[in-house]
């Protein structure tokens, strides 16, 4: 679980003037630190923006809480390959994602690039009927 975090390095910089065209997003686990159940997560977030107009850098620290089981398989798969479960990847990449993408939308601003938000397309579509179930009575 996720207890807390801060960002503690911002760069954004606007290369050349032009429309911005597209965004890649790279997210990278630069490093991580256990102690007991206590988890600390050092990480980087790039915003490229297409054909060089500009880009955004923000490095920052998440914390986490795990059982010191979890903890220290954590810790060892870190250890032995630098990735993490893919579970908890999952959970540390969209707290990244979400950190970054909101302050980094004002970051950008004073450059005039635009923000580094890639939302995720939603769909609508009918629920499934519940299955029949036969009336009091039913043969």
């Amino acid at each position: 679980m996720i207890t807390g975090g801060k960002i503690v390095y911002v760069e954004a910089k606007r290369e050349k003037e032009g429309n911005v065209a597209g965004l890649n997003i790279n997210i990278g686990i630069d490093d991580v630190a256990v102690k007991g159940d206590a988890i600390t997560i050092q990480y980087t977030f790039l915003a490229d923006y297409e054909d060089k107009i500009g880009h955004l850098k923000i490095t920052g620290v998440l914390f986490a809480s795990e059982d010191k089981s979890r903890a220290k398989e954590i810790d060892d798969m870190w250890k032995k390959s630098k990735k993490v479960p893919d579970d908890f990847a999952e959970l540390v990449i969209n707290t990244i994602n979400y950190t970054c993408g909101v302050n980094g939308t004002f970051i950008v601003q004073p450059v005039r690039l635009t923000p580094p938000l890639q939302l995720p397309i939603v769909r609508v579509q009918m629920a499934p009927e519940e299955k029949k179930k036969p009336g009091k009575g039913a043969a």
